[in-house]
This record gives structure tokens, sequence and C-alpha cells, in this order.
């Protein structure tokens, strides 16, 4: 598959006929151009990890810590240098979040010379459409995922124990569950991709339900940091949502491309009876 999108790629980029020689050339004119790329998107990591330094207090304050004080629980450091690594977590780990849609424009930039034309034109669409999926995955996971996890450990709180939880591993809990969220939440998008290369269809995914439920449970262990079946049920039911509505966009896909490949058999066709009408 990856040999098939570089040679898509080099076609786009006009090397229809090339030799070793040629295909090595354009291979590191390829690797040049993906080097502009990550330093385009490093350069929006950056931008976007000084405008979370200028909020970082409110950052930390009211978003990363607004969960635990809700539930009544107090956030401990237990290393002298513990809040320093906490406020360089919050800028660099919300830069990367809220450059997220500049770093997946200039992804889909790279491997636009790989789609057909018409295809191209749809880049700023998916961007969209992945960035919605991605952020709407960290909202389920900091709203819903994190206050439920939260609540469910407070309540086993007693008066011989008090639940004191340390910062760098609460923001690792909080961090984990949320990324997590928004990454799972690509699903939808990521099923688009693989029905329109012809991996999966509809079809595979009605076969191998049973199998993929099994997977979902299996990830949603590995993804939330917690032993406990709330936290990973909480994971594991969103993603079940999503497989569902991954079916219908492989079968939407496979739809449209079905009705692509009818109009062009009828455009051949007319095109080939009105060559033997002019002969």
């Amino acid at each position: 598959m990856i040999r098939q999108l570089l040679l898509r790629i080099l076609r786009g980029k006009g090397a229809k006929n090339f030799d070793f020689d040629q295909r090595e050339m354009s291979f590191l004119d390829h690797l040049e151009e993906l080097r502009w790329h990550i330093v385009k998107a490093a350069i929006g990591l950056v931008v976007a990890m000084a405008l979370c330094g200028f909020f970082v207090e409110f950052i930390v304050q009211k978003v990363l810590l607004a969960p635990l004080l809700a539930v009544g629980l107090k956030a401990q450091v237990l290393a002298p240098y513990g809040i320093v690594m906490l406020y360089i977590q919050a800028v660099l780990v919300c830069g990367l979040v809220l450059s997220m849609p500049n770093t997946l424009y200039w992804l889909w930039k790279f491997v636009a010379p790989g789609l057909m034309p018409a295809e191209r034109r749809y880049v700023s669409g998916i961007v969209a459409s992945t960035s919605f999926f991605f952020f709407s995955g960290c909202a389920f996971g900091y709203f819903v995922l994190i206050p439920t996890a939260l609540t469910f450990f407070a309540g086993f709180g007693t008066a011989n124990i008090a639940l004191n939880i340390a910062v760098d591993r609460y923001i690792s809990f909080l961090l984990a569950l949320v990324l997590g969220a928004g990454l799972v939440f690509e699903l939808p998008m990521l099923t688009y991709f693989l029905a329109k290369l012809g991996i999966v269809s509809a079809d595979f995914m009605r076969k191998f339900r049973r199998h993929a439920y099994v997977a979902i449970l299996l990830i949603a262990a590995v993804v939330t940091p917690t032993p406990d079946m709330v936290t990973q049920l909480l994971m594991a039911t969103p993603m079940f949502v999503l497989y569902e509505l991954s079916i219908f966009i492989a079968k939407f896909v496979y739809k449209k491309k079905e009705e692509k490949e009818k109009a062009e058999a009828t455009s051949t066709h007319e095109d080939t009876a009105q060559s033997d009408e002019e002969l």
C-alpha cells in the first residue's frame, strides 16, 4: 500500500516514466518536501505553545485541575520540581492539541499529490472532519470520562486513608484519557480512507463485528490508564457506536465508488458508440 501511494505521489509530481536514478532523485525531493512540511507543522506547534504559555495559569487552575477539585479531591506535589514540570507539560500538550488542525493540514498537503485531481478538492474538508472528530473525542474524554472516573475513585475514600493525588500522575491520567479518546474518535475517518483504498468494506466489517468488539474491549483496556472496568467501559461504549457508524461510512464510500464506475463505463460506451457511428 505504501509503495502504491508513493507511485501515485510520483505520478502526481509528473514523473510518469522514470528509471531507478530518477526515482531516487524524486524520492529525495519528496523527503525534502516532507521536511518542510514538518517544519511548518512544528512552527504551528511553537506558536500554539506560546499562546498556551500566555494562558498557562488559567489552563492549569481552571482546566486541568478543575475535574479533580470538582469531586473534592486535592493534588499534591511530591518533588521539588513538580510544579515546574506540571506547567511545562501543560504548555506542551495543550499546544499539541491546539495545533492539531495545522498539523493535519500540512500532513494532507503532503499526501495531496498522491490523490486524484477530484480528490484534492476535499483536502480542506478532510482536515476539518479529522479535526472535528479529534476534538469531539477530547471533549468526550474531558467532560465524560474524567469526571465519571474521578467520582468513582473518590467514593473509595475512608476515614483512615486520605485520598490525595500526586499531581504528575493525575495529569498523566487526564491526558491519557483525553488524548486517547481523541485518537479513538478518528475511527470513522480511518474507515473512510481504508474503504476508499478498497481494504475494508461494510460487508467485511459486519462479518467480523464480534471480533471487532473484542478488539475494542482490549483497546479500551490498553488506552485507559486505570484497571477499573467503569473507565474501560466508558471508553469502549463510544467505540462501539463509532464502529457501527464506520459500517455506514464504508457502505456509503462503496456506493459512491460503484456509481462512479458505472458512470465512467457508460461514458466510455457512449464514446465508443459515437466513434463507430462516425466511421
